[in-house]
């Protein structure tokens, strides 16, 4: 692993600031962290189809993530999840644990992407442009919310910020509902600002995938939710295409990004890793928001990263760094339905 990748870990970002964002991020640090191990095919938006009546039959038509990810595989090693034994979808959107039929509402929980941010316009965040697939799918009565923050943490889920609590006071849902959440980017961003070492980043990383998996645990709760729920959220993205590259978005500079943090390496791969297992263990679904952003960055248009995807690949990240582009946001909604899907 070179130099440049060594440098990568420490700019990863899901999110955003506390306050209505400026270009440049005030409270995560992109990154050119260590790569998927395997590509994602382009796809153009499509309207989602309709889920399947039943659960898929575990069949060899399925494919491993290996399978999905293999056109990025190189010399930069990246998350193993097949090992955690998930289902991935054939679109290889994510993966397919539930059959999602019949949602009554929809919360959006979350950071900064799942917010949305300026400039991009909020009729093309990914937050609206799924709820208007969502009420497509599940009638135009589909209930919506949202207590996704600027700058949340995966602490805020359940303690900080309870988004959990501010969307569901009473603790009691009737109607069958959905949650969609973007989460995890500013937590790394944390370490990597104060330089964990490596084992100090993965205990973090272990605590917030412990307080994903009881926000998780709550949310699919039939305590919280006797009629049923379902959870689908992303694991967290990278701006730099796999390079490393902290200088490739003029704008990372201004957010105080500087040095090398060659020790959060093995945490990143850790911590995207345990996405993944919370999604196994949990029976919900993970969106494999940093497989279909890489090659969509700042460095995209160099032939030697194992993530690139030709000259003529689009920036889905924005002046900010972290924040997706109207393009980028119209991914995120289409890979999120097509999980939803199971397609």
């Amino acid at each position: 692993m070179g130099s440049a990748a060594l440098a990568a870990l420490v700019a990863l970002a899901c999110g955003g600031g506390t306050e209505a964002p400026p270009a440049p991020p005030t409270d995560e640090v992109p990154s050119g962290s260590t790569p998927p191990s395997r590509a994602t095919p382009d796809e153009s938006p499509s309207s989602p189809s309709a889920p399947p009546s039943t659960p898929p039959p575990p069949s060899a038509a399925a494919p491993t993530a290996a399978e999905c990810f293999q056109d990025i595989a190189g010399s930069t090693p990246g998350p193993d999840y097949d090992k955690h034994g998930p289902t991935i979808a054939k679109s290889c959107a994510g993966t397919h644990h539930q059959t999602i039929a019949g949602v009554e509402k929809v919360v959006f929980l979350g950071d900064s992407v799942t917010v949305g941010t300026p400039p991009t316009p909020q009729k093309d965040f990914y937050r609206t442009r799924l709820e208007a697939m969502l009420k497509q799918k599940f009638g135009a009565g589909l209930e919506v919310a949202s207590c996704a923050e600027w700058g949340a943490r995966v602490d805020d889920l359940l303690e900080g910020g309870k988004q959990i609590e501010k969307c569901f006071p009473s603790g009691v849902e009737t109607k069958k509902t959905l949650v969609v959440m973007t989460n995890g980017g500013n937590d790394l961003a944390a370490w990597a600002k104060s330089k964990l070492s490596t084992s100090a980043a993965v205990a973090e990383a272990d605590a917030a995938l412990d307080l994903l998996r009881s926000a998780i645990e709550w949310l699919k709760s039939p305590t919280h939710f006797p009629n049923g729920s379902f959870v689908v959220f992303a694991n967290v993205y990278e701006y730099t295409d796999t390079s490393g590259d902290l200088t490739s978005c003029p704008a990372a500079s201004l957010s105080g990004l500087r040095g090398t943090w060659p020790e959060g390496i093995d945490a990143l791969v850790h911590f995207e890793e345990g996405f993944m297992k919370v999604a196994v263990d949990t029976q919900t679904d993970l969106m494999f928001l940093f497989e279909h952003f890489c090659g969509r960055g700042f460095k995209r248009k160099d032939a030697s990263l194992q993530c690139y995807r030709g000259q003529d690949a689009p920036l889905w990240f924005d002046v900010s760094c972290i924040h997706p582009t109207p393009a980028g946001h119209e991914q995120i909604a289409l890979q999120f339905a097509k999980v939803i899907d199971g397609t």
